[in-house]
């Protein structure tokens, strides 16, 4: 098994391709290793010391590390935590993998029905790239909130991409969108 890896605009992230499928559907998000209990993956990546989040896509793993820690010492504990995870043959996560977004309700449906299809097709296909997604948290007078995660939460460039590049696009088609903001999970 040959393992890719790639940087993420995200000193503290790196991206691990395994040549095979992570998830079924969606993404999955761990942020801590207490959040990792559907998830054999997710785990045998934790118990390698100094990481820090876990996040699954559909092809790959993002995994985020402690800032003191340099990733000459553990990424070759966690390419074998990932080798040794297929070769068990188990699930890389048994719980329900996430759509993503948040369920709206409300009169703005049209508008965030707008603002999710414009998320789905152009921003999360470029973030996926980067070993991360930006999903719809929610709308209100004229607010996007978006959650960050894998390589995207906190990400130095994370600002600049909502800023400059999602709240741009969002604007120039839903002139109902005035501005775009995190939020934490």
């Amino acid at each position: 098994m040959f393992i890719q890896t790639e940087s993420t605009p995200n000193p503290a992230t790196l991206k691990f391709l395994p040549g095979q499928a992570v998830l079924e559907v969606g993404t999955a998000d761990f942020p801590s290793a207490d959040t990792a209990g559907d998830a054999p993956l997710a785990k045998r990546i934790f118990a390698v010391e100094g990481v820090t989040g876990v996040f699954m896509g559909l092809d790959f793993v993002t995994v985020t590390k402690e800032d003191a820690v340099e990733w000459d010492h553990i990424k070759p504990s966690i390419l074998g935590a990932i080798m040794e995870h297929y070769q068990s043959g188990d699930d890389a996560f048994t719980g329900a993998a996430s759509s993503g977004h948040a369920e709206h309700t409300g009169e703005d449906g049209e508008i965030v029905g707008q603002i999710k299809e414009l998320l789905d097709t152009r921003v999360r296909p470029a973030v996926a790239q980067d070993g991360g997604d930006i999903t719809f948290h929610g709308f209100e007078r004229g607010v996007v909130y978006l959650h960050m995660q894998g390589a995207c939460a906190g990400c130095p460039s994370s600002t600049l991409t909502l800023k400059m590049g999602i709240e741009n696009l969002l604007r120039h088609y839903i002139p109902e969108v005035l501005e775009v903001r995190p939020v934490a999970a």
